[in-house]
């Protein structure tokens, strides 16, 4: 079961993570998880570039050190790159120090104050501890571009009916994701620049 809106109900119950950006300016977030990958994350970049649209890679450590080319070409392109643990691990079935040691080995060849827990699974002692270091990034919608029952044109309308002023979106930069991301996300992108809508990496580079 997956939820494509963030309730507003809950998002007060977890002060320590971020689920949007401000709702006052026409901005959108574009966030790819679980990347880079060998080809994947080349068409994803020539594909934002065409738009003229910014985007944040939460990336695996593992990935970055097996494909450094990719990863490089993100922040030559001027994208931000972020957190997402060594292995993509999973917070709920590892100790505080094992998901620590995780976090921080990831640290080491991805250079960002930002972070995501894979699955959003991430338990309050962890959360507390990895904020004094770091910007917990969850989503305010999951486009569900991973999912087999998920077509094409569902993931498409789980992004466009769903997203609005402020919004964090989560796509893959992966293979299982691969056909409804690169279906749903020019889609989206050319619908919400119609709208007046911007996208930018969610914090600003310097």
């Amino acid at each position: 079961m997956y939820l494509v809106k963030t309730p507003e109900i809950i998002k007060p119950f977890a002060g320590d993570l971020v689920w949007n950006k401000s709702r006052e300016e026409k901005k959108i977030y574009l966030t790819f998880d679980d990347g880079p990958t060998e080809k994947i994350t080349f068409e994803i970049l020539d594909l934002l570039e065409g738009l003229g649209a910014k985007a944040t890679f939460f990336c695996i450590g593992g990935n970055v050190l097996k494909y450094p080319d990719a990863y490089k070409a993100i922040l030559e392109a001027g994208h931000q790159t972020a957190n997402h643990t060594w292995n993509h691990m999973n917070g709920w079935e590892f100790s505080d120090y094992s998901y620590f040691k995780n976090v921080l080995e990831c640290s080491r060849v991805v250079d960002s104050r930002l972070f995501r827990p894979p699955y959003g699974r991430i338990t309050q002692s962890q959360a507390k501890a990895l904020k004094k270091r770091y910007d917990i990034i969850m989503w305010d919608v999951l486009s569900a571009d991973w999912r087999s029952d998920v077509t094409p044109e569902k993931c498409l309308s789980n992004v466009r009916n769903n997203a609005t002023a402020g919004s964090i979106i989560v796509f893959h930069d992966s293979e299982k994701a691969y056909a409804n991301m690169i279906y749903a996300l020019p889609r989206f992108i050319e619908y919400s620049l119609e709208g007046g809508y911007a996208f930018e990496v969610l914090e600003k580079l310097t």
